[in-house]
């Protein structure tokens, strides 16, 4: 029996991320999605991100169907019935008996054919109960239910509820299981007007003047994509794009994927821009994404770059945890822990600290993350700064007022983009990734 294509490419996708920690946003654009078609791309790209978002609570609704403990389960056996029971549970226009069909197929082709009676009767037994609501129990705490319907780790919740409020923790919560909108920034007004010959619409974006919001049109098979002249690249992320400013030498020190180095170029078409990348196939990204003959691309350490220093302006995005964009990574939630951020946190002052010593006299330093722990900002640059004798820090409100009266930044609530002297989006809040970012300049 044939398998959907894009059912077989999910659950492919969906094995590697849960057992190689491999990442679903890197997979979904893989050479194999390249090659089905639109439909079923835009199926299996559904499907994994469907899955990832509500995973906790795909597991509940298969765990009171089963005859066995999850945990006793063969991880492509578990797979399976999780396509298949999102699909029932979440997707109105598929029919059940495909999605059941297709994951008692994907058992047996993943060599677990014992299994497949298994599969095919805990997906009948959900696809015959109808779904019932998360309903609050009496003694069950406000952050496990907001955890369980939303389908969030509890310790993320409950640190989200003491840091902003439960509230604002529920609209991050519930905005990271919702698909977010394409944003986009173009290169060239000539772009815009291409695109709309191709099929593609477009909208203004929500903060800054420059962005787009994709609102319908395949983009990736475009000529302005394909030659490089327009960036999938959220808003929120263009915004600290924004505040390097311009100057006459500029180090991107942690520059893959590419997006902020691109936009910093755009900024600055004659400046040298040195593009740093640990990883040598993060730098090939990197080279792919930013082709402009000013930009050198070096796979370095961001704590031991081989410059002389003497940077007007240097980014500082350095590797994070992603709590700011669960909408988009919801894989990161799941492997990520709270021991991870003490580590990622040492890492990251000790990057700020290196990029601040690349900074010349009056030069400044964006130092940024798609975090929205406080142990990754405004602890990290509390710390860096601590022993650095020369530097200051700006307050943010004084970059985007300067960027609100050039007609860039069209946010008008510049309180909502702020903590304290530092940039903060927040998911649900801005309809954008959550991002941190400090400005420091050297004296």
């Amino acid at each position: 029996m044939s398998i959907s294509p894009a059912r077989a490419v999910a659950f492919d996708i969906l094995l590697r991320v849960d057992q190689q920690n491999a990442y679903a946003s890197e997979l979904l654009h893989s050479e194999r999605l390249e090659k089905l078609s639109p439909a079923d791309r835009g199926l299996a790209m559904e499907l994994v991100m469907g899955v990832l978002r509500w995973r906790s609570r795909l597991d509940d609704v298969i765990a009171a169907a089963a005859s066995r403990p999850l945990k006793k389960l063969d991880a492509e056996v578990l797979n399976a019935v999780r396509l298949a029971a999102y699909q029932l549970r979440f997707l109105d226009r598929v029919p059940a008996h495909a999605a059941i069909n297709d994951s008692v197929e994907l058992v047996k082709r993943a060599q677990k054919r014992s299994a497949a009676p298994f599969a095919n009767a805990v997906l009948r037994k959900i696809a015959a109960a109808p779904a019932e609501p998360v309903q609050p129990s009496a003694d069950e705490a406000a952050v496990a239910l907001l955890a369980r319907e939303t389908a969030h780790p509890e310790w993320l919740v409950a640190r989200w509820m003491t840091q902003f409020g439960a509230e604002r923790a529920r609209q991050i919560c519930e905005f990271d299981q919702r698909v977010p909108a394409t944003s986009l920034r173009l290169e060239d007004a000539d772009a815009e007007r291409e695109l709309a010959t191709e099929g593609v619409k477009l909208a203004s974006g929500v903060l800054l003047a420059s962005a787009r919001t994709l609102v319908e049109g395949d983009l990736t098979r475009t000529r302005p994509y394909l030659e490089g002249r327009v960036f999938i690249q959220d808003e929120a992320s263009q915004l600290v794009a924004a505040l390097v400013g311009t100057g006459s030498r500029l180090l991107d020190c942690c520059a893959a994927p590419g997006g902020k180095t691109a936009a910093m170029t755009w900024r600055n078409p004659t400046a040298q821009i040195i593009a740093a990348e640990i990883h040598e196939h993060r730098a090939g990204l990197v080279r792919k994404r930013v082709r402009a003959a000013n930009v050198e691309v070096i796979t370095a350490d961001a704590l031991q770059l081989p410059l002389a220093g003497g940077f007007d302006c240097v980014l500082a995005d350095v590797p994070c945890s992603g709590t700011g964009t669960l909408a988009r990574n919801p894989d990161i939630k799941w492997r990520l822990t709270e021991g991870d951020l003490s580590e990622l946190h040492t890492k990251q002052v000790a990057i700020l600290r290196a990029a601040l010593q690349q900074l010349a006299p009056g030069g400044r330093a964006v130092y940024s993350t798609c975090s929205l722990e406080r142990e990754e900002n405004e602890a990290v640059v509390e710390e860096g700064l601590r022993d650095s004798e020369g530097y200051q820090l700006r307050d943010c409100r004084e970059e985007l007022e300067k960027l609100r009266s050039s007609g860039e930044l069209v946010w008008e609530d510049l309180d909502s983009l702020l903590s304290g002297q530092f940039l903060r989006t927040v998911p649900g809040t801005q309809s954008c990734d959550g991002f941190f970012a400090a400005v420091i300049e050297r004296q």
